[in-house]
């Protein structure tokens, strides 16, 4: 088995990572997912979360709103919806992710066949306050409404 593989992270805006990794943990749609070279080939979305990346040179982190991971025996892509460097992730950028949650949750409450819609944008604001909660910058933690 190889000793690395490919890790690519892109967002709207910009390319994040291009590394050779050993590890990348992810936040997948139906739990945290581990990918080591050689791991089975998967296709899974993403929730709000941390990605950890460990390489030759350490451990990285990134914050992602959610997204798509595509998973082979020989890298990861994640194609994210909105992600920045852990240590770019500042309280006033967790507060607009929040907020943007908050109005999606909002929306969906407001269209008449709610049930998933609302479930699915409830589990979107809760897992983004958890973000904050796990970076230690909680901002809005407090406000989350109940679903």
């Amino acid at each position: 088995m190889a000793e690395g593989f490919r890790f690519d992270l892109v967002s709207p805006e910009r390319r994040l990572a291009a590394l050779d990794a050993r590890e990348v943990l992810l936040p997948g749609a139906d739990g945290d997912l581990t990918a080591m070279p050689g791991h089975a080939p998967v296709i899974t979305t993403l929730r709000p979360g941390l990605i950890r990346v460990v390489h030759a040179a350490g451990t990285e982190e990134f914050v992602v709103t959610g997204g798509f991971a595509e998973v082979t025996a020989t890298g990861v892509s994640v194609l994210a919806e909105q992600a920045l460097p852990r240590a770019e992730v500042t309280a006033d950028v967790h507060a607009r992710w929040v907020e943007e949650a908050r109005t999606a949750l909002t929306a969906a409450q407001n269209i008449a066949d709610r049930d998933g819609p609302v479930d699915d944008a409830a589990r979107l604001l809760a897992d983004m306050v958890a973000v904050g909660d796990r970076i230690g910058i909680g901002a809005g933690a407090s406000r989350a409404p109940a679903p």
